[in-house]
């Protein structure tokens, strides 16, 4: 095994992947169907604070990881999309409509996805060649 070829950052991608699967749970509940039909603002629905600070602190170790995959090979063309993917979501989402929001977080969290399971393919091929 050849560890110069190794990204030691995309080690870290089971953990990414599994807070973006989190992350899409939890939007569905604040901003899902029934949340749309009711007419309620996900703004004015109870969070509790530490539910808020763990998504927050998330988010911002997330988008920190996201700008570590660019220093290395492996991993870089993944980390160009997902910060992509998340600029364009965030764009998107602060000028679309409630009923539109779920639509654009669903299509970015799947594309971040499919990015992590390409991203942890090549970490699995550089580990086991």
């Amino acid at each position: 095994m050849d560890l110069t070829v190794m990204n030691p950052f995309a080690l870290l991608a089971p953990l990414f992947l599994a807070f973006e699967l989190w992350q899409l749970v939890v939007s569905e509940r604040y901003m899902g169907i029934r949340q749309i039909r009711a007419n309620a603002d996900p703004r004015e629905l109870p969070m509790k604070k530490s539910l808020t600070a763990f998504w927050s602190i998330g988010l911002l170790v997330y988008l920190a990881w996201m700008a570590t995959l660019l220093l290395h090979p492996l991993g870089r063309a993944q980390g160009i999309v997902l910060l992509l993917t998340t600029g364009i979501g965030y764009s998107l989402r602060s000028i679309s409509g409630l009923k539109w929001v779920l639509v654009i977080l669903t299509f970015e969290g799947s594309i971040r996805v499919g990015m992590l399971i390409s991203l942890l393919g090549m970490t699995w091929r550089a580990l086991t060649h």
